[in-house]
């Protein structure tokens, strides 16, 4: 076949000409793209699909904020599957609601909008002390979430057009006074009881299981005596540390670089001054503006003859409020803090100079200058460790990609072993052993990232002991990892769990037990209720005063029909045994204070207009199918993690 192909290689050329161009004719490079980066679907919304990288990106992201805000946050709480869960039920309910703004036509005015942007902390604070918005640090702060301005006001418009499907039903909740009072009152009911405990381990205590007992227990629950599936790996980590460690900087780019920066890095000059501002916007008739400007060259007279005045002459007559009780002192402020023609004057003048009559959008300004700061120019010596430092970064960040790159298709390309890329690119190979497929707690690095060790434990890995693709764990972060050794999940051996299996022996045995003894009592005291001696002495509980009792108990003590009084109840407490309840008596709340009473019916109307809100949503749920592809995880038991961990 190749003898063919070398011989009639224009033919070969043709037929393969025929046969990819339509495609990409009718398909286009796009679509390739498209199908390739689809993915698996995890959610349906209104007939549109959430599939797994959009997922994995809005976990990511809500990870990256609560690390940032919560340092100390153990991190596989983060990447935990019911966090992860609770991202995919969020990404949902957006979803949902942007569906809901579209098809009802929600939108936000330009007004709205700009009114929204006025109120946020983060933008209020790069304002100048003239009031104008400093739109270079606006875009500085975006390109950090990288954004642009436009693609973030995009962004808060469509969030307060979502806003605006739900906000009906939160302002519109309400509760009357009858039917709030009657549910608190309720709510807050207080019983009196008498109880018993028939505790688990006290019954336990008197068991003695024999050998076959414990075999046949083996035997019959050995699911639970599995230990977990676990691997020997090896790992390559590309991140930008090891990029720099391939990085020289050259002396004279140092050098250059310090040149070029010196006046940056050792900081601006700042100057200090304070001004007497007589206000005239620039929107005022030409009669105001002349009649401003004619005060300020008046003030500027007496000033001029009285220098050592001025602190009280703005005092008494500048109108700018934010300066005026402080003798007009604007602090120390560096280039650009300023409009343009107030920067220009107070940078040109020298310490202790008042200059002319200096007009601005905002009126007309006397500006004395009080102080100038000059930062000193440090050595090129002293600043070497941070310029070699910040080299490095910018080089490492500018290679990172294309080693990204050659990283990807190297872990592809020769999957079989780490070694060549790592040599290639000067990684170091690390090794772990006992790696589970789901982290214990503690782990960290890639041993704690879920998408790793789910590529890691895949068949394919697994079978063929193969490289996984390079896998983004944070940014500026890949890693490749490879099985070297697997062990599946198995049942361990009786003699080495055998003190395991008497515990849950006992445990499971105690509690059947107690159950059964608790059970036998309550039968016998209901029918002879002058023989139930065992019980406590009368105890108030109320969902506010538990007395430290499970809450089992306390919800069957307030279950019991109040009509029939007194009355027996049992409580399963599973493996904490069982416990018998008598309730003798309701007592009636406490009468709460006016303030207290109307903050508890303000809380029940929030109660009641958060149950609204659920129900709506829900009902928009069904109205754009919206649909979870993917099962719930099931919280693991404090039993199951004992099993996973021996």
């Amino acid at each position: 076949m190749f003898d063919f192909i070398r011989k009639h290689t224009k033919v070969t050329m043709a037929l393969l000409f025929l046969l990819i161009v339509p495609s990409f004719v009718l398909l286009g490079l796009d679509g390739y793209n498209r199908s390739r980066e689809k993915g698996v679907a995890v959610a349906k919304v209104d007939g549109k699909e959430i599939i797994q990288s959009e997922w994995d990106r809005a976990h990511q992201k809500e990870v990256d904020k609560l690390r940032a805000s919560m340092p100390s946050l153990d991190a596989k709480l983060l990447d935990s599957p019911e966090a992860r869960y609770a991202t995919l039920e969020r990404l949902v309910r957006d979803r949902v609601i942007a569906a809901a703004a579209d098809k009802f036509r929600l939108v936000t005015s330009d007004q709205h909008l700009a009114r929204e942007l006025q109120q946020s902390p983060e933008i209020a604070s790069l304002r100048r002390p003239d009031g104008t918005l400093d739109m270079e640090r606006y875009r500085q702060l975006l390109s950090t979430q990288g954004m642009s301005p436009e693609m973030f006001e995009a962004n808060v418009r469509t969030d307060l057009s979502n806003r605006q499907v739900l906000v009906g039903i939160g302002a519109s909740g309400f509760s009357s006074g009858s039917v709030t009072d009657l549910a608190l009152n309720a709510y807050f009911e207080k019983r009196e009881i008498q109880f018993v405990r028939f505790n688990t381990a006290d019954f336990a205590s008197r068991l003695s299981p024999t050998e076959a007992d414990l075999e046949q227990f083996y035997k019959a629950n050995e699911k639970i005596f599995q230990a977990p599936e676990q691997a020997s790996i090896e790992y390559v980590l590309l991140d930008l540390d090891a990029v720099k460690k391939s990085i020289t900087i050259n002396e004279a780019d140092l050098r250059t670089y310090y040149e070029q920066n010196v006046q940056r890095l050792s900081g601006a000059e700042e100057r200090r001054a304070s001004h007497i501002l007589i206000a005239s916007p620039k929107t005022a008739p030409a009669a105001d503006r002349e009649k401003a400007k004619a005060k300020a060259e008046e003030l500027l007279a007496r000033v001029k003859k009285f220098p050592d005045s001025f602190a009280d002459v703005a005092t008494k007559n500048s109108q700018d409020s934010g300066s005026a009780a402080n003798g007009g002192d604007l602090d120390f402020f560096a280039r650009g803090a300023m409009v343009k023609p107030f920067e220009d004057a107070a940078f040109s003048m020298k310490k202790g100079d008042i200059s002319g009559v200096v007009e601005s959008e905002f009126g007309y300004h006397i500006i004395k200058l009080t102080d100038i700061k000059t930062p000193k120019q440090r050595s090129f010596e002293e600043m070497r460790p941070e310029l070699v430092a910040d080299l490095e970064k910018q080089q490492a960040q500018k290679k990172f990609s294309e080693t990204a790159e050659a990283f990807t298709n190297g872990v592809y390309e020769q999957s079989d072993s780490l070694k060549p890329i790592a040599d290639r690119l000067k990684l170091e190979i690390k090794s772990a052993s006992n790696v589970l497929r789901v982290p214990p707690a503690g782990a960290t690095g890639v041993q704690a990232n879920p998408k790793f060790l789910n590529a890691l434990f895949a068949p394919d890995a697994i079978e063929k002991k193969r490289n996984t693709e390079a896998i983004e764990i944070a940014p500026s972060q890949l890693v490749s990892g490879r099985i070297v050794q697997y062990q599946p999940a198995h049942t361990q051996p009786f003699a080495d769990v055998k003190d395991i299996v008497r515990q849950r022996w006992l445990s499971q045995h105690g509690a059947e037990e107690a159950r059964k003894d608790g059970i036998a009592k309550l039968a016998a005291w209901k029918a002879a209720p002058a023989t139930a001696t065992l019980l406590s002495a009368p105890v108030l509980v109320s969902r506010e005063q538990t007395q430290k009792l499970p809450p089992q108990v306390i919800d069957a003590a307030l279950r019991v029909d109040a009509s029939a009084l007194p009355a027996f109840a049992g409580v399963d407490l599973g493996a904490q045994g069982y416990a018998i309840v008598k309730v003798n008596k309701v007592v009636a709340r406490d009468v709460p204070t006016e303030a207290a009473a109307k903050q508890e019916r303000n809380q029940y109307t929030q109660w009641w207009t958060s149950a609204e809100n659920l129900a709506y949503y829900n009902g928009l749920k069904t109205r754009f199918k919206a649909e979870i592809l993917v099962a719930k995880p099931v919280p693991v038991t404090a039993n199951a993690e004992e099993n996973v961990t021996r």
